[in-house]
């Protein structure tokens, strides 16, 4: 394929000695005119492990050329990747200049192109992005977007010091666009790369690597509190987290990362708590750890204030324990909320197959006892009868009895806080973060 890469610096020296590689012809354009010189004498413009010789070999090759002309990069080429910079501004903004002006260049050079042509924004930008550059590319090509071009996201996964190995051996391909044709193009043009291919909406794909990177600053911080609180305790902390990095099944896992309710049960609230007084008894700062609670109980809000929305009167609560499968009530959310509900003056009405109010004992009880002690007038083993007596409907547990409730009582309003599986959307029916 014929590609031309605008922007020159790390993800774009990257791409270009890459695709090269992989047999492509590949042209560099950057406004600064060092970085196309040493492009157009096979020379990189970063430093990084493996790309110098990459360079020069594709240089020697005839893979690899540089220019300042856009328009000429333009119609050379069958694809444009745009990889400039989006730096934060003070306010934390993303600075979007170059990248808006990049596509009013690629407009202006694709109202002369007949061919068809395809714009892959790899630069870091977020949800929105991908659709004003089509509206500036459209505006200065006097072209339509997906007649004349198409616009595809397709983020980066690169990490400095090993950006060569990462670009052939990423996570994933996300592609996210509204043109097959450019998606299989660009499939096609990663090909021999060592990562499933997954095609997705243009938002995903352009929000995907603000949540990545959020997430990996997340473990920094947290590893580090757990060092801090180990290192007063006289205890090895790279032991004990390569210890909990052996955890495949729950630690580093998709486990507990799917958007939903809030945590529950015995161990979660009393150990973090437990955690927690341990870095306060040792004078320690832990703003992390401290935080969980709170957006644990901001999650419990959210659920009630979108009850409260409704307006209902007559609620039906789906599931009372911390999780399904289980009759533990024990700092259940879902308890909470059926407390803060009956406190507003609503009618609840509760269906748990699994909870049996003559069999509750011990500290089970105790906790339902405390926070509804007359539980066994509001529960029912009778389904039907919960919603049939119920306006708005909470359904906590994702029971395979539940998925399709929503569609057999269409008069009625649902409120998910599990994602249960759906053959579609419908307008009685909303999720807690979905």
């Amino acid at each position: 394929m014929n590609i031309s890469i605008f922007g020159l610096g790390y993800v774009g020296c990257v791409s270009i000695a890459c695709l090269a590689e992989n047999g492509h012809n590949v042209i560099g354009v950057d406004v600064i005119a060092h970085k196309n010189e040493l492009i157009s004498r096979g020379k990189a413009t970063i430093i990084e492990k493996d790309i110098d010789g990459l360079m020069a070999t594709n240089w020697k090759e005839g893979r690899i050329s540089s220019t300042r002309n856009f328009k000429e990069a333009v119609l050379k080429t069958d694809i444009s990747i745009i990889c400039v910079g989006t730096p934060s501004n003070v306010n934390g903004h993303l600075n979007l200049n170059a990248i808006y002006e990049t596509a009013k260049q690629i407009g202006e050079a694709i109202r002369e192109k007949e061919d068809f042509h395809i714009v892959v924004v790899r630069s870091t930008v977020l949800p929105g992005t991908n659709v004003e550059i089509g509206e500036i590319i459209a505006e200065n090509s006097g072209k339509q977007r997906n007649e004349a071009f198409a616009v595809v996201s397709n983020p980066e996964f690169l990490r400095e010091g090993s950006a060569v190995k990462d670009y052939y051996n990423p996570p994933v391909t996300v592609i996210g666009t509204d043109n097959d044709f450019a998606s299989k193009k660009i499939v096609e043009m990663y090909q021999g790369i060592n990562a499933p291919t997954e095609e997705t909406n243009i938002e995903i794909a352009e929000l995907i690597k603000y949540v990545n990177n959020s997430f990996h600053a997340l473990k920094v911080s947290f590893a580090n509190e757990v060092g801090n609180i180990c290192k007063k305790m006289n205890i090895d902390s790279h032991e004990l987290m390569n210890l909990f990095c052996m955890d495949k099944q729950l630690n580093l896992s998709p486990y507990y990362l799917k958007p939903g309710f809030a945590f529950g049960g015995s161990c979660l609230p009393k150990d973090l708590r437990a955690f927690k007084t341990m870095a306060h008894d040792f004078y320690l700062e832990s703003p992390v750890l401290n935080s969980i609670l709170d957006s644990n109980d901001n999650q419990k809000g959210q659920a009630l204030k979108m009850v409260l929305n409704t307006n209902a009167k007559r609620i039906g609560i789906l599931g009372l324990s911390f999780k399904k499968g289980t009759d533990d009530l024990r700092y259940s959310p879902v308890v909470e909320l059926a407390e803060n509900l009956l406190g507003k003056g609503m009618r609840i009405l509760i269906y748990d197959k699994n909870v049996n109010i003559s069999k509750l004992s011990g500290t089970n009880k105790m906790y339902i006892d405390k926070h509804i002690p007359h539980l066994s007038e509001l529960i029912s083993d009778d389904l039907n009868k919960v919603v049939d007596s119920s306006e708005t409907i909470i359904i906590s547990h994702n029971e395979p009895e539940f998925e399709q409730i929503n569609a057999k009582y269409p008069e009625k309003h649902f409120i998910d806080l599990v994602k249960i599986k759906q053959s579609k959307a419908t307008d009685n029916y909303e999720g807690i973060c979905w």
